[in-house]
This record gives C-alpha cells, structure tokens and sequence, in this order.
C-alpha cells in the first residue's frame, strides 16, 4: 500500500477511495462501485484502487478502466492464520479459545463453515470466491482448481510476500517501473510471533485446504514469471541493487536503524494501529534530518490507515457530491450495510496510469513491506 500511495502521489493518479473516510471497502461484504468516495463525480477516471475489500471484479470493472493492471500478493497460509489469529483475538470466532491450536481442534471436529471469513480460507475469501471448505470436504481439489482458475482470469500477476523483494522486482517489470519506484522499510511488522508447531501447521493447511492450494499454485507461477520476465541471474543482481539502496535508506532516515516497539515510537502520527494481541511496530526518524529529506522518510514510515487519511483529504479537499455523501450503502442481496472497521483518526516503457493492486491481509499485523 505504501509503495502505491507514494508512487501514486508522485504521479499525481486519483485513487478509489472507500467513503465516508473508511479505512476499508466495507469488508467483509462484497465490493461494489459506490463504495468508492466520488464515485458518480470521478466514474472510472481513478487511476488506482488498493484498500482492502472483498473483490467482486465486475464491480471494480465500473471504478477502474478497461486497460487497468489487476495484481494481488499472497501471504503462506500457516504463518498468516498464526498472525490473524493474535491480530483479531477480540473476534467472536477467536475470543473464546486460548490457542491457535485449541481453535483449530474445535473447528475441525465441528466444522462450523459459515460466518467465518477472517478464521477460514481468508485469502480465497477475499478473492470473492466461496471459501467453506477443509480437507475433509467432497470435491475439494476439483473446487480449488476452479477457484484458481477464477483468480487467473481475473489478475494479470500473482505475487508472493514471503519473497517480496523479488515480487516487487517482478512487479517494476510488469509495470516499467524504475527500482526507486519499490524501495519501501518493512510495515505491520510485529515485535514477536507465537511459534507454530509442525501438527498445527498441518492442521491450518487441513482446515485452509483451499488457501493451501492456492497458495501452492501461485508460489509455482510466480517463479515462473520470474523466468520468463526477468532471469534468475538479472533477480539476483537487482535484488542486491535494491538491498543496498535499502540500507542506505536506513542509514539516512532511521534512528534507531530499524522498527521499534510502538512505545518508544517519538512521533505518534506515525504509530501503527494496534489490535488484539499483536504489538505492531513503527519508526523513528533520524533528528537531524533537513526538511526535504525529512519529507521523503516520512513517506516511507507512513502507516496504511495514516497515508489513507492523507490521500483522502488531499484528493477531496472540499466535500463531495452530496448525493454520494447520502447515497445508502446496499449490498448484492439489497441489504442495507453498516461499517465494521474504524474510521481513519487524523494523524497528530509501458506508463502505468491505472493499477487495481488488490491487498490481501493488510489489517493482520502481518509482516509486510510497501
């Protein structure tokens, strides 16, 4: 999110923005156009949309042009069910059970399949596509498949967050970025993680068998279009390149050379918001910094629902059309929709002009970059 909200504004693109200052596309229901702010001002004149949503692409179809580059990033499903568990503890679904292992051992055995997005196959969840299915279900590979083949319709690049360097390597590709255009210090990086053990990590591919197979699909292509776009040889030079210009980075704008407990975080604008069990990290700035400079840094540090608020108030300085200020929110079905996130606090060569970077799992805690 970082790395699109920087290049975005550089650029000076239009985002599709969820209204009424929502930090997400009123997850968990299914996306639909006008819950994007400016919707009947801006039609399909927004350049990117990346906050977080349920997809419903013939939805997105009506905020984004036909030429637009669909792309999404997947997390390992064992590590992000350890992380959504911590991050969203205070959810029904979790609240009662002490463990991740207690957790899984209940819902394997009784297979509760509904209303359960964030504790089950939430990646293939929020792809759009059905998600109530474990191992143990009838037809479960014949069904991944179809989930799978769905997501390649849909996206021109799937990339994967345990090797996010090389993703954003193979991104700047796809997209004729320049490798300035993906520099970024890691974000929702957590001070510590609860060890998995190997019977739980079995349990969460059982219990996400279609995350798990999805999940395995996607790793294989993208190494494969690392292949074909890119070249192992050329990776590895730009991946030196970029880690380099990283640690420059660090060295000029980090005080403390790297993340920090959000307790010891100077600047409270740049605190990280904090759920459940998780204690998600932040930055300090280097004092002595000029203002420039500063400025650049900053951005770089900038948390999601902050860099949100700021593109929100620089892209609509003055209220929108009233009638999209009124306009009651509706789901598929015709359901009247409440939010169930936050509000966004005020903080104290190919050209790309239109990019649907669908986020997956931002709001875990989750260790991420960009």
């Amino acid at each position: 999110m970082n790395i699109l909200y920087r290049y975005g504004e550089r650029g000076n693109l239009t985002f599709a923005l969820p209204v009424r200052k929502q930090s997400q596309f009123y997850y968990p229901a299914s996306f639909r156009s006008n819950f994007v702010e400016g919707f009947k001002s801006y039609g399909d004149k927004f350049h990117i949309i990346s906050s977080h949503m349920r997809f419903n692409k013939a939805e997105v179809e009506k905020v984004m042009s036909a030429d637009s580059f669909y792309f999404s990033i997947l997390r390992h499903p064992v590590p992000m069910m350890e992380s959504i568990f911590n991050y969203y503890k205070h959810l029904k679904i979790f609240k009662n059970f002490s463990t991740l292992n207690d957790y899984l051992d209940y819902n394997l055995r009784k297979n509760p399949l509904s209303d359960n997005n964030y504790g089950h196959n939430l990646l293939t969840f929020d792809f759009g596509i059905d998600n109530t299915l474990t191992e143990a279900s009838p037809d479960v590979d014949r069904k991944a498949q179809k989930a799978i083949a769905a997501i390649e319709k849909d996206f021109h690049l799937i990339l994967i967050s345990e090797y996010f360097d090389e993703s954003m390597i193979l991104l700047r590709h796809e997209l004729c970025w320049s490798l300035d255009d993906v520099l970024s210090f890691k974000l929702n990086t957590r001070a510590k993680t609860t060890p998995i053990s190997p019977s739980t990590a079995e349990k969460i591919k059982k219990w996400n068998a279609l995350d798990w197979r999805i999940y395995l699909h996607f790793n294989g292509t993208f190494w494969k279009k690392v292949d074909s776009l890119v070249g192992r040889e050329q990776m590895e030079e730009e991946l030196a390149e970029l880690r380099q210009l990283q640690a420059l980075l660090t060295d000029i704008c980090l005080q403390d050379g790297g993340a920090v407990h959000p307790s010891k975080i100077q600047d409270g604008s740049l605190k990280p918001y904090q759920s459940g069990g998780a204690v998600v990290q932040g930055y300090n700035l280097n004092p002595d910094l000029d203002k420039t400079i500063r400025a650049g840094c900053e951005k770089l540090i900038t948390p999601e629902l902050q860099y949100t608020a700021h593109t929100y108030r620089k892209q609509f300085p003055v209220d929108v059309e009233k009638t999209d200020k009124k306009e009651k929110l509706k789901n598929a079905d015709g359901k009247m929709i409440k939010p169930d996130d936050k509000k966004v606090k005020k903080p104290k060569p190919k050209d790309l002009t239109r990019v649907a970077g669908v986020t997956q799992n931002k709001y875990h805690g989750m260790e991420t970059e960009g």
